[in-house]
């Protein structure tokens, strides 16, 4: 029995299980052959599985009059790269894009239309470089963000639309954005000058704080590695690698099918972070952004105790670290949220609707050692309020550790009702254990 017997649905399924290219090459079989092959369906579940396409459209958003013609428009304007680069590179913007549009849609149009070969082309000479093939095939799909038109002097931006997201300490407030092509000749020549980096030429600036506190993102197009800086980049050029050397590979080989470098690598757990809740879009001062401080276990802590709820977690900040500093290496920002049960603060049976912080106590350990043991009153100066179903109390703090790892853990101590008027005996609420780490991927 030849497999021009076997049903049409039979041969979509086998079609669909070995490929576009496999499926291409049977139809010059016979006519039977071709006809399968060419069932539009079938090349709707390749671009939907390659491409993220539920609609037959050209790599510039054109329509087009069938799914077929879609795959082959894509396959032609990528016939320069390695499609498994291709289809990863888009996977991951897709991703991102489909996050956003659920949690951050204000983002979205800051998202610019892919850059043009010629562009990348152009780009390269003025800086006389050579993108890594993963790095340049992402530029194509997204050519970095517009960035905000405000110039910071110390005030509160309109908007945190940094993809990569941040934080704010006391002062210090970073939004990451990913920067577009002529801003990366900008920023790089720039930057660079300023830095005295005559032996970096092969550096480009990919991502920066779009507000008054400067945070750096380099890549190094010969390697493939993304650098940030330091606090002592301007004086010494110091940076640390953001992915594991070992994951980056074949950075500049356009013949195998394992390319994968700093950039890469970054965004595709940038938006795994996201899609799993890891990171979340948090509100402050009636301003939403993606904010870099772990929300789930085992990066965030979480206790109960008497119906205060406390959730604790840490985000390391490499623009304060100093690595030449033996005693305070490592910086570390903490944020601290606290709330109360819907049914109040509960001790020794009785019911409070309110409950009043009035101390705190941390414990702060470098690896496994003890080396700050720490009491007093409030937190940030504020000793915050709590009452049932309002929104938590968040605060920021840091300390600094001589060690790449450490943890923090404590207590608050609260009263029932106000502190101008205490209506019941003090009382504990445990912080527990959250890590100081130096992460794998630094954003």
């Amino acid at each position: 029995m030849g497999l021009e017997s076997v049903g049409g649905l039979a041969m979509h399924t086998i079609l669909s299980k070995l490929g576009p290219l496999e499926a291409a090459s049977v139809s010059c079989l016979s006519t039977r052959f071709r006809g399968w092959a060419s069932d539009d369906s079938l090349w709707a579940e390749f671009c939907s599985h390659d491409l993220n396409l539920s609609s037959p459209l050209d790599p510039y958003g054109n329509p087009v009059p069938s799914f077929k013609a879609a795959y082959t428009a894509w396959r032609e304007e990528f016939s320069m790269y390695p499609w498994p680069l291709v289809i990863r590179a888009k996977r991951c913007w897709s991703k991102l894009k489909e996050w956003l549009a659920v949690n951050l849609p204000e983002v979205l149009p800051t998202l610019r239309r892919g850059a043009s070969e010629d562009e990348i082309e152009e780009f390269e000479k003025t800086l006389e470089i050579k993108l890594p093939l993963p790095t340049r095939v992402l530029y194509r799909f997204c050519d970095g963000q517009e960035l905000p038109n405000e110039h910071f002097t110390g005030s509160l931006p309109t908007s945190l639309l940094g993809i990569i997201g941040g934080y704010a300490l006391y002062d210090h407030l970073v939004n990451v954005f990913l920067l577009p092509l002529s801003h990366v000749i900008l920023d790089t020549k720039g930057i660079m000058h300023q830095l005295g980096c005559s032996t970096r030429s092969n550096y480009i600036v990919v991502a920066a704080s779009a507000t008054y506190s400067e945070k750096i993102f380099f890549l190094n197009c010969n390697s493939g590695q993304l650098f940030v800086g330091t606090r002592n980049l301007v004086t010494d050029g110091e940076m640390l690698p953001c992915v594991p050397d070992a994951l980056i590979s074949s950075v500049h080989d356009a013949t195998g099918n394992q390319q994968q470098d700093a950039m890469l690598l970054w965004l595709e757990e940038h938006g795994r972070r996201l899609q799993d809740g890891v990171i979340k879009v948090r509100k402050e001062r009636k301003i939403r952004s993606i904010n870099l401080f772990p929300e789930t276990p085992p990066l965030c802590s979480s206790a109960i105790t008497n119906g205060v709820k406390v959730r604790a977690s840490a985000a390391f900040v490499p623009e304060f670290s100093n690595l030449q500093d033996e005693s305070e290496k490592f910086l570390f920002a903490y944020s601290i949220r606290m709330s109360l049960s819907p049914d109040g603060c509960v001790v020794n049976g009785m019911t409070f609707s309110s409950c009043q912080l009035y101390w705190r106590h941390w414990i702060i350990r470098a690896n496994d050692a003890i080396v700050s043991d720490v009491n007093g009153e409030a937190v940030i100066g504020k000793f915050p309020l709590l009452h049932p179903g309002e929104e938590e109390f968040v605060y920021e703090s840091c300390t600094s550790l001589p060690a790449s790892r450490g943890s923090i853990e404590g207590s608050f101590t609260f009263v029932p009702g106000r502190l101008a008027d205490a209506k019941g005996s003090p009382f504990a609420v445990e912080v527990a254990r959250f890590p100081l780490q130096l992460p794998d991927y630094i954003f």
